[in-house]
């Protein structure tokens, strides 16, 4: 298992990401946390508000995962994170196993 962090501008575009992801079966769960991100982007810093995803899904998927966020991000260059699981509950790393095959 794995968990893929993005963010996005908006909630509307978390919950659009979120909602594809899980219908296509590329994630059991997506988690969307509001946060406040400064960072430096083409020499400036910056803040904004964004909405956090925390993708759990298979490290099968990643790469597919990788490329549907990006295919639906309206970010120039999306925030695409893989970490990997070093355990966790066994019903539910199942769980996420059995939601994620097609």
């Amino acid at each position: 298992m794995i968990v893929v962090i993005t963010s996005c501008g908006s909630r509307e575009e978390a919950e659009r990401i979120a909602a594809a992801l899980v219908g296509e079966r590329l994630a059991a769960c997506v988690q969307i946390l509001p946060a406040t991100s400064i960072y430096r982007w083409k020499g400036v810093v910056e803040q904004a508000e964004e909405h956090v995803l925390h993708v759990k899904t298979r490290a099968a998927l990643a790469d597919r995962v990788g490329a549907r966020v990006r295919a639906m991000h309206s970010y120039a260059l999306p925030e695409l994170i893989m970490v990997p699981v070093a355990g966790g509950s066994p019903d539910y790393l199942a769980w996420v196993e059995a939601e994620t095959q097609s």
